[in-house]
């Protein structure tokens, strides 16, 4: 009934978080000796400018833009996604001066095609992928309702094929896996496709904060006993450049790779 007044809570209800947000950012980077990468869900880039801008004053080392957005339009051009990104990503470099990271999806039609093109527009990074809202449907009160909120151990396949495929192809990226890291053995596999950095966050609400010591320690021992001196010595070992047959991430028919299974 006070469409002025609904108006007036939303914005007012924004900018407290936001000003949450902004000051989590500060303190973090006041008590903490490692980088601080902030991160925001953005979707059209004039509305994220000035807020990328207040990231930036508080001290924040890098930004990553994680863009939820897919095509819907059936009268849309399959690129037109492609161009969103692009567009996002220069609007706010062009306010910043941090670098900036893109948290990208996988509903691409060439993944490694978009990944260059963001390369060559100024990203900084790429973290393959995000983890989009999981719609479900009561099929008893006959309504829309959410699904799972967490990855779902054994979902790393995507993302390794894809870190495999674009750090053999665009090695002068840095790729940050992410979806589906449950665990120390997850994380090495990441690193071993060929990503510089790997992204927790189902597995820390799961576990708790404990998962990370445990994670490192089960990885440096591992290190030892693969005589690794540093993770520069496995990093991209086994990515679509380093491997005898890249063609194992290209496989799609999964029917010949249980024919051959006893």
């Amino acid at each position: 009934d006070y469409p002025e007044a609904a108006d007036y809570i939303r914005s007012y209800v924004e900018s407290n978080q936001i000003n949450d947000y902004l000051n989590l950012i500060y303190e973090s980077k006041r008590q903490c000796s490692i980088p601080v990468i902030a991160s925001i869900n953005c979707y059209k880039a004039d509305t994220w400018i000035n807020f990328a801008k207040q990231i930036e004053i508080s001290g924040a080392n890098a930004l990553e833009l994680n863009i939820f957005s897919i095509d819907t339009n059936p009268h849309e051009d399959s690129n037109q996604l492609e161009k969103r990104y692009i567009e996002i990503l220069r609007k706010v470099k062009e306010h910043v001066h941090i670098p900036v990271i893109i948290k990208m999806g996988k509903f691409f039609e060439n993944i490694p095609s978009v990944v260059y093109k963001l390369y060559a527009n100024g990203a900084a990074a790429v973290v393959l992928f995000n983890r989009f809202y999981q719609p479900d449907i009561n099929i008893h009160s006959l309504q829309m309702t959410s699904g799972t909120v967490f990855s779902q151990d054994g979902s790393l396949g995507d993302t390794l094929r894809w870190t495999a495929i674009v750090s053999g192809s665009i090695p002068q990226i840095d790729l940050a896996a992410s979806t589906g890291v449950h665990d120390w053995e997850d994380v090495i596999k990441c690193i071993l496709a060929g990503s510089t950095t790997v992204q927790l966050c189902s597995t820390v609400y799961q576990h708790g904060y404990e998962i990370i010591p445990l994670i490192l320690n089960n990885m440096t021992e591992w290190m030892n006993t693969m005589n690794f001196q540093d993770i520069a010595a496995f990093k991209g070992k086994l990515n679509h450049a380093h491997i005898p047959d890249p063609t194992v991430y290209e496989r799609v028919q999964f029917m010949k790779y249980f024919s051959n299974r006893d």
